[in-house]
């Protein structure tokens, strides 16, 4: 491909000065002396050639070049044979004719003896490649947009020319789904407007537009990229992104106005601060205090925090960055109870409801006791969506409370990867060895819930849903209270405020009865059907298979319409990242065994990673 200038003034010839005054030479020498000058333009177009122009190399028949400086100028003295001669003259960014070609040209002109000739060189941009890049903001998938491109071509100097081509230069866009648009096929000038317009699809998974010239052969691309590429930090575990496409979640349109509580134990001092870094990593928009999208208060809604704990402050990460990850736009209330006692955090649950939490996440328990029914009312919440993590020991360490209590969503864990089927993600039971696992199990003490019809438990059965908790496909979090930022978590302390904002991004928790509605919406639900998380009599009480089973529920949310609404994807998700897995990652529990009364949460960080 040639940009062309004919404002470059061209070589000044003038034929026989070297001649005895001015008369012609000797047929035999047939040779005239020629001043050739070149004129360089501050106007020219493109305008890169005034700028770097620092040396010229002048041939006369592709003899010896003569080398000259350049400014806004360069001259050079040359013999030329009388008669017709080629001249070319070649343009450098550096002294002494090195470093890039800017310029190059040439022409035939005939040397005629007594009289002074005058030759026009036109100059061609030499051009190297041929770019388009975007000059907008990054598609975000599932955000509808308009992203505007820049085609650009730049000569060996990694210049950008800046005129008109004198080609057609050809656009194609390899997404065939069409989620993304071209507004043009091919375009004659670097000036021209060409726009990308994304129509929100989520299958969207990224697409590569061409831009080629006939001329120049060239076909660089530009590759508008998986939303969800890894980032250098965090390098581990999953993205809000990478949920957002696991589970179907319009999470960047839907949420605005609705409220997400969490309820844990303890304080975090660093919450808010790294609850920021989270956010503006993963370009999530600002939820602070002095935005009003963040508040965080004790049991009582003040703003004396209880006695800090680096184990619960883990869990607090966790669970400020999964309801971050799934509902971006929700505000979220920190409700921190004074101790892990049940009625501690009893009173933190009733504080969440008080201040308009359209959700409540609850990531702790302990196994079934006597008497836990008396606690129940805590958790007795009408039109708000109460999740529970459904515990971390497996089939083996029993029932947990409150995960058990009829007036929760109970959330148990799932393997989460990345594979090669058409919703492109897979799940499996998350059991990593013994005592380690997804929790479920038949309550001693509940009373089986009208919806729940699963024929082996004449009791209240857990799990109801579920979502990832494996450490081993883990979710990125950021807590520097109690560790050194950047780290990977799992449990199903992940998968209930995971599940508990995809309610509240759903919008209508009012209307929900308790955990009823998944039951009633099956559909709107991958059903996990393979692994277990232990032995057990009756098969499902511990193993998955086709519809129900205790470990993973009904399922993993596809979309918000399992949780009160029909909002969702109707096409199936392409993967993100490839995701590096191990088959057991070796993991610390954040918060000890509990005392009788009181909980423990369920966080388990990842201490392979840093």
């Amino acid at each position: 491909m040639k940009m062309r200038t004919c404002a470059i003034v061209a070589a000044c010839i003038l034929a026989g000065c070297g001649g005895r005054g001015g008369q012609a030479l000797p047929s035999a020498a047939r040779m005239a002396t020629v001043q050739f000058t070149i004129v360089i333009p501050a106007g020219i177009t493109p305008k890169y050639i005034s700028v770097s122009t620092k040396s010229a190399s002048i041939t006369v028949n592709g003899g010896t070049p003569a080398v000259v400086s350049c400014t806004a100028s360069c001259s050079a003295t040359l013999q030329a044979p009388i008669g017709s001669d080629t001249f070319a003259a070649q343009l450098y960014d550096a002294a002494g004719a090195t470093g890039n070609i800017l310029s190059q040209g040439s022409t035939t002109a005939t040397i005629a003896q007594g009289v002074a000739n005058t030759v026009s060189i036109t100059f061609a941009g030499i051009v190297k490649s041929l770019t388009i890049g975007s000059a907008g903001p990054a598609i975000v998938r599932g955000l509808p947009s308009t992203v505007p491109l820049v085609i650009a071509a730049k000569d060996s100097g990694g210049n950008t020319i800046t005129g008109t081509y004198d080609q057609p230069v050809t656009l194609v866009n390899s997404d065939t789904s069409g989620a993304t648009v071209l507004n043009v096929s091919s375009v004659s000038s670097s000036a021209a407007a060409v726009t990308l317009t994304y129509n929100g699809d989520n299958s969207f998974s990224g697409t590569t537009i061409t831009a080629s010239d006939a001329s120049s052969g060239n076909t660089p691309a530009l590759t508008i990229a998986n939303p969800c590429a890894r980032l250098t930090t965090p390098s581990r575990g999953l993205y809000p992104c990478d949920l957002q496409y696991a589970y179907n979640l319009p999470a960047r349109t839907r949420g605005a106005g609705q409220t997400v509580a969490i309820v844990d134990a303890f304080d975090d001092p660093n919450a808010e601060a790294d609850l920021a870094v989270y956010r503006t990593t993963f370009s999530l928009p600002a939820c602070t205090t002095a935005n009003g999208c963040f508040r965080k208060v004790n049991q009582t809604g003040g703003a004396i925090y209880p006695a800090p704990d680096a184990g619960w402050a883990g869990e607090i990460s966790l669970d400020l960055d999964m309801a971050s990850a799934v509902c971006p736009n929700c505000n979220i209330v920190l409700v921190e109870a004074a101790t892990a006692s049940f009625n501690n955090l009893g009173l933190a649950e009733n504080q969440a409801a008080l201040m308009g939490a359209n959700a409540i996440s609850n990531s702790y328990g302990n196994t079934e006791f006597l008497g836990e029914t008396g606690v129940d009312a805590f958790y007795n919440h009408p039109g708000i969506a109460i999740t529970v993590s459904s515990g971390d020991g497996d089939f083996a360490a029993g029932t947990q409370y409150p995960a058990s209590s009829p007036f929760v969503t109970a959330v148990g864990g799932t393997r989460l990867s990345v594979a090669a089927n058409a919703r492109g993600w897979s799940e499996s039971v998350w059991n990593t060895k013994a005592g380690e696992g997804s929790g479920s199990g038949c309550s001693a003490f509940e009373l089986k819930p009208a919806w729940q019809t699963d024929g082996g438990c004449t009791f209240r059965m857990v799990a109801d849903v579920s979502a990832v908790a494996d450490p081993a496909t883990g979710v990125a979090v950021y807590n520097t209270y109690s560790g050194p930022g950047w780290q990977v978590f799992g449990g199903t302390s992940a998968s209930a405020p995971l599940v508990g904002a995809a309610y509240a991004l759903a919008g209508n928790t009012a209307n929900l009865v308790y955990g009823s509605y998944p039951y009633a919406h099956t559909s709107a639900l991958n059903d996990v059907t393979a692994g277990n998380n232990g032995t057990c009599t009756t098969a499902y009480f511990c193993t998955a298979g086709t519809g129900y089973d205790g470990p993973t529920g009904l399922g993993t949310p596809s979309g918000t319409g399992a949780l009160g609404s029909a909002i969702g994807a109707t096409t199936a998700l392409a993967a993100g990242a490839q995701l590096e897995t191990l088959e057991a990652a070796p993991v610390e529990r954040l918060c000890s065994l509990p005392a009788p009364g009181e909980a423990a949460c369920y966080a388990l960080r990842r201490t392979d990673l840093p």
